[in-house]
């Protein structure tokens, strides 16, 4: 633990989180549904998405940017497509409705895609996709956010970072779990360097001039350096396609910020791709699983995805979770005010 902060129990600070967001207005149900996942990514080490997000997320609720009592809409246009229309709100409440019913759709079509459109950030995409491999089944995920990656020989931000996440259960341990985004870095951890007055890596991002840069204030005001060099530029374009054409969102470059109060609602989208084994082969893919993650753990070295995180998880939920001591300050006061 670094100087300056102060560790707490996690359900100490979900329950923190939880009176801070109804306290800006936020109804409890969709409350309870962010500070859970506020508090995941904390358990799992991911602090960029984690209470960090709170202020923001308050603050857009009290201005109006993000509807705190938005109730999300589920349709069936085709037997194997859900959309739910977040409706302005959080796409946490809005997602969790959506794969509740894929759970009892996908017993009937066996691979099924679900469009969450009119959202917002969605935090640790991989989260979600884990809880469908847990009930034995693969999952892809897509997501999209404001403009942050220039398409390849531009330098205006047009697409997001972009976050793409997959999940398939195992016949003999936890889910596989990959959860990446289309920048080198996620948007979040420049965010907190430059609260923190800290350089980042020039590796990271480019200015307003496309020059690589460890300023991590000029970094904001320019654009994120994709994973990949133009590949990555380009897999950013899929996902703006498959994560607000297909759900009639806001592309990148429309969409307002997550991290001010200022401008209409972002209204981007998430799109996921569900699969069950049973049609496939059932047992003989759980075990072809098997087979692949036995190879890759027979080299040294080697770790499946997703088990860092776990361990994280098991680790800080044990031993609480730090937090700043200025930012516990914040919550605190957060919570006790009045909507």
């Amino acid at each position: 633990m670094l100087e300056g902060e102060i560790r707490r129990p996690a359900a100490a600070l979900q329950a923190l989180a939880l009176r801070a967001l109804i306290a800006a207005g936020t109804s409890p149900g969709n409350a309870a549904a962010v500070a859970e996942a506020l508090i995941a990514a904390e358990l799992d080490g991911i602090a960029s998405h984690g209470l960090s997000r709170l202020p923001f997320y308050a603050e857009q609720v009290r201005s109006g940017k993000v509807d705190g009592g938005a109730q999300p809409e589920l349709t069936r246009p085709a037997p194997a497509v859900l959309r739910v229309d977040a409706r302005n709100g959080f796409a946490f409440p809005a997602i969790a409705l959506g794969l509740a019913a894929a759970e009892a759709a996908l017993a009937e079509t066996g691979a099924l895609a679900l469009a969450i459109g009119n959202s917002h950030h969605c935090g640790v995409l991989g989260h979600f996709v884990e809880r469908v491999a847990e009930q034995g089944r693969f999952a892809l995920a897509f997501a999209n956010t404001p403009a942050a990656i220039a398409p390849a020989g531009g330098a205006r931000g047009l697409f997001g970072t972009n976050p793409v996440a997959f999940a398939c259960p195992r016949r003999d341990g936890a889910p596989l779990v990959i959860d990446l985004s289309m920048s080198v870095v996620a948007r979040g951890k420049i965010m907190l360097a430059a609260g923190k007055g800290e350089a980042i890596p020039e590796t990271w991002a480019l200015d307003a001039a496309g020059r690589p840069t460890r300023d991590a204030k000029a970094a904001l005001a320019g654009t994120m350096a994709p994973i990949g060099g133009t590949k990555g530029a380009a897999l950013a374009l899929i996902v703006e396609l498959l994560a607000a054409a297909l759900t009639r969102s806001h592309f990148g470059y429309e969409a307002s910020s997550f991290f001010d109060a200022e401008g209409p609602p972002p209204q981007v989208g998430q799109l996921f791709l569900l699969l069950d084994p049973a049609p496939f082969g059932g047992a003989v893919v759980l075990a072809r699983v098997e087979e692949l993650c036995a190879a890759m753990l027979a080299e040294e070295g080697v770790r499946l995805p997703g088990d860092r995180r776990r361990q994280s998880r098991a680790r800080l939920d044990r031993d609480g979770i730090a937090l700043s001591a200025a930012l516990l300050r914040e919550l605190e006061h957060r919570a006790a005010a009045e909507a």
